[in-house]
């Protein structure tokens, strides 16, 4: 944890130093180094500190059934977290959290200060959502690579780390440390900048439970960290979603919409509870036993 959170936050200095915080011309670099930070951490441990005969199965990254094991749970990635994100727009819309506009998307004109139908250089709404639903599709992929990152970490490493403690125990734990990682940008308005920053650290640390038992299940069904980042580089690029489908004049609050906001929440926990009726979770583990070294076998011996 002391490697995954120092360097993390080291990075984020330059943000309180400056004095513009998120709003530093060089934040987005600065976050997207701080997400490759628990990797390092995973690796340096796998390797050095606590070594593994084989460090990249043991993080995930290679599994014996290779790609053809974990291909399904890869596409589940992809599609799982925009399906989540609409349902939990659904879900605030009609709690009256979250004011849409389904069809004529004036919260995207308002925001992007497009141009619309009956104007000079003519775009109309739908092919503006259009394009931002393509976008939010192709900068999942994009955002794959910076997730693995700390998919690597949390889930790569430290989730099967934490397995003796029982999965709900693994989950929660991996959860929470996960969210308070996040902590100086969290500091800076991060994700929740409309509550108070007590509120802000415990909204993050329930999301960072919540979908962190689902990634988790992702990475122990699927026995390779990939569908994990896949599905973390997707939930991170439909966060725009929000604003896609929004009303103009009503500005998107993450605390109450999308999975960030509570309504979400609902929607996560319906999740987890439809894994766990269905027979998913907890994910049954082989474990293969063996003596105390390979190839060597230990016979009994008379008095």
């Amino acid at each position: 944890m002391v490697l995954a959170y120092a360097p993390a936050w080291l990075l984020t200095t330059p943000l309180w130093l400056t004095g513009e915080g998120l709003s530093w011309g060089w934040a987005p670099v600065a976050l997207t180094f701080m997400m490759l930070t628990p990797a390092v951490a995973a690796v340096a441990v796998t390797k050095w500190i606590s070594p593994s005969g084989a460090p990249l199965r043991a993080l995930g990254l290679t599994n014996p059934g290779g790609i053809k094991k974990w291909w399904r749970y890869a596409v589940l990635g992809c599609v799982g977290p925009l399906l989540a994100v609409l349902l939990a727009l659904l879900v605030g819309y009609l709690l009256g959290v979250y004011r849409a506009d389904w069809t004529g998307f004036s919260g995207l004109v308002e925001q992007v200060g497009a141009t619309v139908v009956g104007e000079q250089n003519q775009t109309s709404p739908t092919a503006l959502a259009l394009t931002q639903l393509g976008q939010v599709v192709l900068l999942g992929w994009l955002h794959t690579l910076p997730a693995l990152g700390e998919e690597l970490g949390w889930r790569g490493y430290l989730t099967k780390a934490l397995l003796p403690l029982g999965q709900p125990g693994a989950f929660l734990t991996t959860g929470v440390l996960w969210g308070l990682w996040h902590a100086p940008i969290l500091l800076l308005g991060y994700n929740y900048p409309t509550v108070p920053i007590v509120v802000s650290f415990l909204m993050m640390g329930c999301f960072c439970v919540l979908v962190g038992t689902l990634l988790s299940w992702l990475r122990l069904a699927s026995d390779s960290v990939w569908p994990a980042a896949i599905a973390h580089g997707f939930l991170n690029s439909a966060g725009t979603m929000a604003v896609i489908f929004s009303q103009a004049g009503h500005p998107v609050d993450n605390a109450n919409v999308g999975l960030l906001g509570w309504s979400g929440w609902i929607v996560l926990i319906l999740l987890i509870l439809v894994l766990i009726m269905i027979g998913k979770l907890p994910v049954r583990i082989q474990v293969t036993k063996q003596g105390i070294s390979k190839g060597v076998e230990r016979r009994s011996r008379k008095a």
